[in-house]
Order: structure tokens, then C-alpha cells, then sequence
């Protein structure tokens, strides 16, 4: 047990002590040494300590050994200063102090020393008796000297037995310490294991919870996954389905073409009044439309369906063989008169001729062109006076009505970017619902144009007048912003064909040039006035800069060439767009056809060509597009250096190094902001 280890320990510790090693000398009587001459500590009797009383006790008492200060003996000192010791310790009574004189008569004095003479150790039996001790008033000292020794022994005796119960006690507070210690180590150890507990069941639940969160998040992820497969699936249905739907079509294309064609075959003609030259020129037209349809159909045969583009040019090849059936009986009734008139005819055209090449080009549009711009600002100026009652609003409802309906019809606009094509979707589907007549969400308040009866014609005008706004400030800025804004448009005129004539109506009147058309001034007319005709902002402060106008009509132009060669992906009509292709070389065409104008020209043909997409169509259209580049280079450019000034070069030369790397790796530079199949699934 650890309490009778500590006692061993103790008991060794006092052994070692200085105190126990000191040892007695039994021969310090023969050197003439007194006892504790050598001792500086107190004293312990040794085992020899018998032996030496019982030496003393042999000698012969001497009387004069017990008379105190009046004997001859040579250490008197020494049993004095054993008196001393003895009487200071207070262990044994003073001796000294005890001894009292006694009056003895000199009879009794006799009979005292003739007794001790008689029986010497009867003396000694006296002394030595332990009874008789305290009545002896003189010893002599080395009987003094073994009686301080016998009582300095009882002494150690007593205080080691104190010694020993205060070194009990002690061990009994070290092992009541030790077994505390014990106590609180234990207790220490079972508050670190419930603390390490607690630790390890929070781990646990965090463990848990982290488990469930990513358990959770899997669970998203897997619902997104699955709704990205539902949704990807129905894009292939409907991918399909109007797949179907086009191979169908072309179908029907190709039969009704190859019908119109055996009516253009030499051998089908009873008609003798058309001349052979004609009949095989529309032969030759016909088969080569039948050509390229079949181009079209080989690939549908080959398992794939045509895409939207193979359905424009099959379209575009139906309609031009109609052209050419009507052009062929138009010319069969005017035969007659065409052989009757033949010489005054020739006559006129070389009149004609040679008044063209005096005159050079036109300073004008056609006439068909600018028909049709006149309807298209008749139709805008008509829609605006029937917005008068809501234009100009008489009470509060019917003003707040009209503030909210253009909100909801320039917001959306205003919100197309290239971020994402579901972004762009949802834009669409928002302008599709108002412009149905369904409820819209805006600001917090459900808005439908069926909340007034001028509603939709005031939304259709704003609709279409912030396009052209949007094409005038923000493509003129960000050029790439062209086809989000077009594609938009392009979805909204495919529904909404009015609001793709509004569109048009608006463009034309702040950039006539996209029609084209260069307005003349007309007598009376202010220059302000003529200014604005021609696109120019004019306010009090002025009229605007050069700079400031050609990149206004820039962004407008661009617009207008990313607009006729887009349309939107998730229509669900067949057939060619409201405002194809055809209305691009339309425009083209007739551009080259007219004067040249300093600085306007060569910046409206640099950004029509830039943003095109022909020379990456059929061959058909690449052929007869670098034609058209090839005649601008040779021809038409020269006329556009001759009208420059020195100061307005800087659209020229970009013109010009346009053109000469086109020609030269024969391919146009893809336009920034060209929207792929990858933006349509982000």
C-alpha cells in the first residue's frame, strides 16, 4: 500500500538523518576526555551503556566523592555542568536545589561510616537504587554523568515516539492528499471525456447537417438535371415536329414546282406568238429552280430535315417560278403588241441608253419604293391622330393607364441584351402577352391592353417607336447589341405583322436612307426643316454634329441589315420571313443605283455589309453577292471618292480596306454579337 511505503521512506529518511549516524565512543574516559566533548547535537545512549554502569558500580566510592565542592576529586566541573544540563532540560528534578543540609550528630555520623566500612557495596546498592535517587544529595560525576545519559535517553526515546506519531499523522495527510489528487484527476478526466463527448456528438450532428445541406443540394442539382433533360427533350420534339412540319412543305414546294416547271418545257407550249429565245430562257430558269430544290430534298433523303434556311430559298424558288409563269403569260399577251411596236421600241431603248449614260446614275428611289414609303408613313401618321384620346389624356385614370402601358411597353425593350438566350425568351414572351391582350405583370399591377380600346394600337406604336430608339442610342454605341434587339423585333413582327409595318414607318422617318431614299428640298422649306427631313436632330441650340449623326444613323442601319436576315427560333409559322432577305438586296441594289453622298454613303454601305450574313448562305446568293461586292469596288466606289472631301475620308478608307480584304480571302469577317446555338441553351 502506497501509506506503508511512505512509512519505510520516513523511517529510512530518519536513519540517514545526522542525528542517526552519530556515534558513542566508549573510550573517552581514558583519554581524559569529557563525554560530549565530540557531540554538538543531543546524544543517544549506546548499546555499551550497561557495560559502563556496571564498571562504575565496581569502583570504590570514596566519601569524599559525595561532599560537593569540599572533595578532592579532579573533575568536579564536570558534575556541575551535568546538574546543570539536567536541571536546565527540566527532564530530571535538580538535585542541587533538593539538597539540604542535615545535622546529624557525630553518633550517628559513626555508626554511618562504620556501616559503609563494614559493607562497602551496600553503598553502592544505595546509590544505585532508583528509589533511593531523589534523596541523595550528593553523586558522584560519573554517576551523574550515566544518569543524565539514561534520562537524555528516555528523552530521544519520547521524541522519536513524537517523532513517529507526527510522522503518522503526516502520512495519513499525504495519502487523505494523495487520494484527493486521485479524486480530482479522476474527476478532471471524466469532465475532459464528457467534454470530448459532447465535442464528438456536435462533429457528429455538423457531420449530419453538412450531410443533409449536400443531400439537399444533390437533390436540387438532380431536379435541375431532370428538368434540363424535360426540357431539352421537348426542344427535340418540337425540333421534330417542325421538322415534320418543314419536310412537308417542301414537299409540297417541290411538287407544285415541278408542275410549274413542265409549263415552261418547249414541248408543252401551243403558244407559236412567244419567240424560241424566251421560251428556252424561261426553261433554263426553271430548271435551274429545280436544281436547287433538289439539292435541298437530296439532303432531306439523307435522314435530316430542312433547316429554316432550305425552306427560305425553296420559297424563294417557288415564288420566282410563279414570277416566271406570270412573267410568261404576260409576255404572251403583249407579244402581239410587242411585234408591232418592235422598231419604235428598239428606237426608244437606245434613246433610253444614251440619255442614261449622259445622266449617269439616279438621284432617287424607285418609284415602287417610294410608294411604299409613303404607305408606311400614311399608316403611322393615321395610327398617331386615333391615339389622340389617349395621347392627350383628359382625366387621372386614363393618364395613369397611359404612363403604365408605356412602361410595360418600352421596359421589356429596353432589357434586351446577349446575356442569355432564356433571358431573351422570357423578354419575347412578355411583349407577346401584352401585345395579345393578355395581363402583364408590371411594377407590381396586372396591365392588359384591353383596359382601354385604343390600348393595343398605343402600345404597338410605342413598341415599335422604342426599337428604332433602342437601335438609334444603344447599337449605336454597341454595334454587337444588333442582333438581340433584331432577333426580338424580327420574333414580334413574325406575330404582330403590324407592328413590324410601325417599325419600318419609324425607321424610315429618322433614317430615310434605309429605304433608301435621299429627300429633296422642296420649295419653301426652311433649312432647319429640309434638316430634319434629311435624320438631323435640330433643337435651339442648333443642329447636331456630323459626328454625332453619322453614328445615329449607323446604329439604325445595322439594326435594319441584322433585322431582314433574322428571325426568331421558336416561331411557329412556316414559309419566309415578314421582312426576308429579298428586302436586303432590295436595298442594296437600289443604294448602287443612286448618286453617291459625301460621307453617308460609304458609312451606311460599311455597316450594312459588315453586319451581313450572305456571303455565308447558298451558293446562289455568295455568287451573285460577290458580283455585287466585285461591281462596288470597280464601279461604284470610284463615284464615292469622287463626291469625298479630304476631311471626310476616314468612312471611305474603312470602306475601302473592307472591301479589299473581302475580296481578297473572299469571306466576311463574322459580325460581333452573332447569336449561335449555344446562346440559345444558356
Amino acid at each position: 500500500m502506497p501509506s506503508e511505503n511512505l512509512r519505510w521512506e520516513t523511517l529510512q529518511a530518519l536513519k540517514n538523518s545526522p542525528k542517526g549516524n552519530i556515534t558513542f565512543d566508549p573510550y573517552w574516559s581514558e583519554r581524559g576526555e569529557p563525554i560530549l566533548s565530540g557531540c554538538k547535537e543531543p546524544l543517544s545512549l549506546s548499546p555499551h551503556s550497561g557495560v559502563i554502569l556496571e564498571r562504575l558500580c565496581a569502583l570504590p566510592l570514596q566519601k569524599a566523592s559525595f561532599l560537593g565542592s569540599s572533595s578532592g576529586d579532579s573533575s568536579p566541573g564536570l558534575s556541575e555542568d551535568i546538574f546543570t544540563s539536567l536541571s536546565s532540560t527540566g527532564s530530571i528534578p535538580d538535585l542541587n536545589a533538593r539538597r539540604t543540609p542535615s545535622l546529624k550528630t557525630e553518633r550517628e555520623q559513626a555508626v554511618s561510616d562504620e556501616a559503609r566500612d563494614e559493607d562497602p557495596e551496600e553503598d553502592v546498592r544505595e546509590f544505585s537504587s532508583p528509589a533511593s535517587l531523589p534523596s541523595i544529595s550528593l553523586l558522584s560525576p560519573k554517576a551523574m554523568e550515566t544518569m543524565a545519559l539514561r534520562l537524555r535517553q528516555e528523552m530521544q526515546e519520547k521524541l522519536v515516539a513524537e517523532v513517529a506519531e507526527v510522522a503518522s499523522e503526516q502520512l495519513k495527510r499525504f495519502e487523505e492528499f494523495m487520494e484527493l489528487k486521485q479524486r480530482q484527476e479522476f474527476q478532471s478526466m471524466r469532465d475532459m471525456l464528457n467534454r470530448e463527448t459532447k465535442e464528438s456528438i456536435g462533429r457528429q450532428e455538423k457531420l449530419k447537417e453538412e450531410q443533409r445541406h449536400r443531400l439537399k443540394i444533390l437533390n436540387l442539382r438532380l431536379r435541375e438535371a431532370e428538368q434540363q433533360r424535360l426540357r431539352e427533350a421537348e426542344h427535340e420534339r418540337l425540333r421534330q415536329s417542325d421538322g415534320r412540319e418543314r419536310l412537308r412543305n417542301l414537299n409540297t414546294i417541290q411538287e407544285e414546282i415541278l408542275q410549274l416547271n413542265q409549263l415552261l418545257e418547249p414541248s408543252t407550249q401551243t403558244r407559236s406568238d412567244l419567240p424560241p429565245a424566251s421560251l428556252s430562257c424561261f426553261s433554263t430558269r426553271g430548271n435551274q429552280l429545280c436544281s436547287q430544290l433538289s439539292e435541298v430534298v437530296r439532303k432531306t433523303a439523307e435522314g435530316e430535315f430542312p433547316s429554316v434556311e432550305d425552306m427560305t430559298m425553296s420559297e424563294r424558288a417557288l415564288h420566282e417560278m410563279r414570277a416566271l409563269i406570270r412573267l410568261m403569260q404576260e409576255e404572251g399577251r403583249k407579244q402581239v403588241e410587242l411585234q408591232a411596236q418592235q422598231e419604235a421600241q428598239k428606237k426608244a431603248v437606245e434613246t433610253a441608253k444614251e440619255k442614261a449614260k449622259r445622266k449617269g446614275l439616279q438621284n432617287s428611289a424607285e418609284e415602287s419604293t417610294l410608294k411604299w414609303f409613303r404607305e408606311l408613313q400614311e399608316a403611322a401618321a393615321r395610327c398617331q391622330e386615333a391615339l389622340q384620346q389617349l395621347n392627350c389624356p383628359k382625366d387621372a385614370q386614363t393618364k395613369k393607364l397611359k404612363l403604365e402601358l408605356q412602361k410595360a411597353a418600352s421596359i421589356p425593350v429596353s432589357q434586351i441584351s446577349s446575356n442569355s438566350g432564356s433571358q431573351l425568351r422570357e423578354i419575347f414572351d412578355k411583349i407577346d402577352k401584352l401585345l395579345s391582350g393578355r395581363g402583364l405583370v408590371s411594377g407590381g399591377k396586372t396591365i392588359s391592353t384591353s383596359q382601354h380600346p385604343q390600348g393595343l394600337d398605343f402600345v404597338s406604336y410605342k413598341l415599335a417607336e422604342k426599337f428604332v430608339k433602342q437601335g438609334e442610342e444603344e447599337v449605336a454605341s454597341h454595334h454587337e447589341a444588333a442582333f438581340p434587339i433584331a432577333m426580338v423585333a424580327a420574333g414580334v413582327w413574325e406575330l404582330h405583322p403590324r407592328v413590324g409595318d410601325l417599325i419600318l414607318a419609324h425607321l424610315h422617318k429618322k433614317c430615310p436612307y434605309a429605304v433608301p431614299h435621299y429627300p429633296p428640298m422642296k420649295e419653301g422649306t426652311t433649312v432647319e426643316d429640309y434638316q430634319r427631313i434629311l435624320g438631323y436632330r435640330v433643337d435651339d441650340s442648333g443642329v447636331e454634329g456630323q459626328d454625332s449623326f453619322l453614328k445615329r444613323m449607323s446604329g439604325m442601319i445595322r439594326l435594319y441589315a441584322a433585322l431582314i436576315q433574322l428571325r426568331w427560333p421558336y416561331g411557329s409559322k412556316q414559309g419566309s420571313a415578314p421582312h426576308g432577305l429579298n428586302h436586303g438586296w432590295r436595298w442594296l441594289a437600289q443604294m448602287l443605283n443612286m448618286e453617291p453622298l459625301a460621307d453617308i454613303t460609304a458609312t451606311l454601305l460599311f455597316d450594312f455589309l459588315e453586319v451581313s450574313l450572305w456571303s455565308r448562305s447558298d451558293e446562289q446568293y455568295q455568287s451573285q453577292f460577290w458580283k455585287l461586292i466585285l461591281l462596288l469596288k470597280e464601279e461604284y466606289f470610284p463615284r464615292i471618292e469622287a463626291v469625298t472631301s479630304s476631311g471626310q475620308m476616314g468612312s471611305v478608307i474603312r470602306l475601302k480596306h473592307f472591301l479589299e480584304t473581302s475580296l481578297q480571302s473572299r469571306q466576311i469577317r463574322p459580325p460581333k454579337g452573332q447569336l449561335n446555338s449555344a446562346f440559345w441553351s444558356s
